[in-house]
Parts: C-alpha cells; sequence; structure tokens
C-alpha cells in the first residue's frame, strides 16, 4: 500500500524533579543536603531510513510518546536519563507542523536525523543550592515538561525526471518500456494511481524516472488525482510533458497541464521540460503533430511504445539536461520553523487582565522559571516570591490598576495580590 501522507503525535519525556534529603549517618551529625538531581527526559527525534518506502505504518494516527527521566534520591543519587526514541521515515519525507502547517524538516539521506521534541531537564536536588550564606537549602527544582507536537508527514518521491501528462496519454506504457518497473497499463482514465518509479539507463548513464498519475484540468485545486500526487513532481530536475497525439486538441491538452502547473506554484515551470508527442503509431497523428509544432514552437519528441521508435532519443535529452540541471529544494531555510533562544527574548513576561479582579502572567521565560521551582516547601515558595518581585511584576500590577485582594495566575497557581 503507497501511502503518502499521514498525522502523528509525538511527546517527550519529562525531566525527574531534583530530591530535598539529607545525609542522616551515625557519626555525621552534621551530614548537610543530599539531595540529587532528577534525570533527563526522553526526547523524540526524526530518522531517514532507507529501509522503508511509504508511510504506510503512520496511516492512522499515531502517538510516539518518551519516557520521563528519573527522579533524584537520596545520598546524592542522580535519577536516570530516559532513553530516547527514533521515529523512522523513508527518504523523501518532509515534515510540517499541523497547527500552522509550518516547515519543519526535509529528509534528503539515509541515516538523518532531527530532533523534533527535546526531553525536559531533570532538576536540580538541594545539595545543589547549599552555599556559604545557606548550609541547609531546603529547596529543590522541579523536572521541566517535555513537548508536545502534532506534525504531518507528507512524502515526496525522490526522481530525477519526471513524467507528466493527462491520463492515458502513455506515461505508464513509456515508463514500462524504458525502465523495469511493471507499471499497470489500461485502456481507461486514471490507471496510473500511485506513482511509479524506474531507474532508466541509456548508454553509461542511468537516471531514476518517475511515473506521476495523470493530471487533469483543476488538479491544482484537488480535482482528479492531481493535488494528491502533484507533490512529488517538486523535486523531479526534468519534466518529461507527455502529449496524446490521438487526442481531438492535443495543443489545448498541452496548455491545461502548464496552466496547472503554474497554479500550483512551487517553480514547477522553473524545470527543464521535454515536450513528446505520444501514440504517433495511430492515424492522423502526423497532421496534428504538425501542427503542434507550429502552435508550441519548441522542440518536440513523436515516439511510439508499440514500435519503440524515438525512445532512446527521449533518455538521452534527459541525461542532456540533468547535467545542468539544478537540484531543487522543496524548502528552504527560511520556510523553517523560526526558534528563539529564550534567553535572548526581550519579553520575560506580560499580564493580561482576563476580567475585573482577575489577572494571568503569561511568558514563556517566565513559566519556565516556575515550573522549576518546587513550591511544596516554605523555602521554594519564597524563592518564587522573591523571583517575581525581582521581574517586576508588582510594579507592573500595581500599574494596571490592581487592587488587593485580586487573584493573579501564573500556570497552574494562583495566588493574592497585596500591595
Amino acid at each position: 500500500m503507497f501511502i503518502d501522507r499521514a498525522i502523528i503525535e509525538v511527546r517527550s519525556g519529562k525531566g525527574g524533579n531534583g530530591r530535598i534529603a539529607f545525609r542522616r549517618e551515625r557519626g555525621v551529625p552534621k551530614g548537610g543536603p543530599a539531595g540529587g538531581n532528577g534525570g533527563r527526559g526522553g526526547s523524540v527525534y526524526l530518522r531517514c531510513s532507507k529501509s522503508t518506502g511509504t508511510l504506510v505504518n503512520y496511516r492512522h494516527s499515531r502517538v510516539f510518546i518518551a519516557d520521563d527521566g528519573e527522579n533524584g534520591d537520596i545520598k546524592n543519587q542522580y535519577g536516570h536519563a530516559a532513553d530516547d526514541i527514533y521515529i523512522d521515515l523513508p527518504i523523501g519525507t518532509v515534515v510540517f507542523l499541523e497547527e500552522n502547517h509550518k516547515y519543519v524538516c526535509d529528509f534528503t539521506q539515509d541515516g538523518q536525523t532531527y530532533l523534533i521534541c527535546k526531553g525536559g531537564r531533570g532538576g536540580r536536588g538541594n545539595s545543589a543550592f547549599k552555599s556559604s550564606r545557606n548550609k541547609c537549602p531546603k529547596i529543590a527544582e522541579n523536572g521541566l515538561p517535555g513537548e508536545r507536537k502534532r506534525l504531518i508527514l507528507e512524502l515526496k518521491l525522490l526522481a530525477d525526471v519526471g513524467v507528466i501528462g493527462l491520463p492515458n496519454a502513455g506515461k505508464s506504457t513509456f515508463i514500462s518500456c524504458v525502465t523495469n518497473c511493471k507499471a499497470e497499463i489500461g485502456d481507461y482514465p486514471f490507471t496510473t494511481i500511485v506513482p511509479n518509479l524506474g531507474v532508466a539507463k541509456i548508454g553509461e548513464d542511468s537516471f531514476v524516472i518517475a511515473d506521476m498519475p495523470g493530471l487533469i484540468k483543476g488538479a491544482s485545486q484537488g480535482k482528479g488525482l492531481g493535488l494528491m500526487f502533484l507533490r512529488h513532481i517538486e523535486r523531479c530536475r526534468v519534466l518529461v510533458h507527455m502529449v496524446d497525439m490521438s487526442r481531438e486538441d492535443p495543443y489545448q491538452d498541452y496548455l491545461d497541464i502548464k496552466d496547472e502547473l503554474k497554479k500550483y506554484g512551487m517553480h514547477l515551470l522553473d524545470r527543464p521540460e521535454i515536450i513528446v508527442a505520444s501514440k504517433m503509431d495511430e492515424d492522423g497523428t502526423l497532421e496534428k503533430l504538425n501542427r503542434f509544432k507550429k502552435q508550441v514552437k519548441k522542440d518536440v519528441i513523436p515516439i511510439s511504445c508499440i514500435a519503440e521508435e524515438n525512445l532512446d532519443k527521449v533518455l538521452y535529452k534527459c541525461v542532456e539536461l540533468l547535467k545542468d540541471a539544478p537540484t531543487w529544494s522543496v524548502y528552504s531555510e527560511e520556510d523553517k520553523e523560526q526558534v528563539f533562544n529564550l534567553d535572548e527574548t526581550n519579553e520575560i513576561f506580560e499580564i493580561i487582565k482576563k476580567k475585573e479582579g482577575y489577572y494571568e502572567i503569561v511568558g514563556e521565560r517566565v513559566i519556565r522559571t516556575y515550573n522549576l521551582i518546587n513550591i511544596s516547601t516554605d523555602e521554594g515558595m519564597l524563592r518564587l516570591l522573591t523571583y517575581l518581585n525581582k521581574i517586576g511584576i508588582d510594579k507592573k500590577l500595581h500599574e494596571l490598576g490592581a487592587q488587593n485582594g485580586d487573584i493573579v495566575k501564573l500556570a497552574d497557581f494562583e495566588f493574592e495580590y497585596y500591595e
């Protein structure tokens, strides 16, 4: 089964919490803090593998969850870091975020990996907070939560040459003649319902050629099978445009396909093109070919797959164009999801007035710091309040007109405001 699109969900593991503990041994009356750090949560990696050819394993929405890191323990014992998980994807897979369809990465080489969800950092135990001024700290950090993302996986086949045209233009017959690919052939529209890949050899040269399902007018808007398989043309360096000379108006057929390529975009019209006139063994095609050449004003190679005429000319022309044809990247680095370093972000927090007497503190940096602080102890609570005061929460609330007794929310923690 050829599956070229799937949606999955990935979640990295939470970091283990730091431990609050003290050394209690016979003969050591003042052992001091001995709480260990938590282990790192498992990360989720995407990995390109040539051992798989489709996304059939992900045809149903699947969830991949990495384990959480272990909590720190007594006697300064560190918690175990969780194992990372790897998701194998076929070569040619492009990954997007589902929420905004933002481009994430493009897999073109076997073994290529991408960190999609980083495991949460483990929290520090109270041993890490020991200092000359606080020799017996009763504070520890929580582990940072993991990340959660829903991804769209799209497989775009890696082929040097793509054969395009209307249904029943002779594409499958052509690729069956020039490669060992056993494409389905039939005298009815949309015989090809999945792209067929084959290796064509001519002289000492060889290249990968793909037979695309037939395109029709409106394919760029989803009609027929066009939108489903136009994505596979994006990587092709050279396009073989096959035009059926047995049809009533071959030139209009040619213009219709060119128009769909233009509407789809992705620089498809910028690819080198070889125009091939197919089915030249049928009656009346020579006259149509002469008229078509005058209309298109480009070189046209007439072929007959039944008589095997001029097939080698098409292959030699492909080799000639491939020598200078650029490698088209499906997406550029400018399209990638922007990742900002939290330490470089100027705005630490923002306060939103939800309703009268109710405020919410938002901001990645302030929430990240809150997640680290263990507020189950008095010292931990004091540390949180000291941090909020240091970054100017009280001052901002006063400027917004907050009154004594108003509720302030930070993530899942609520407290009352007092001047």
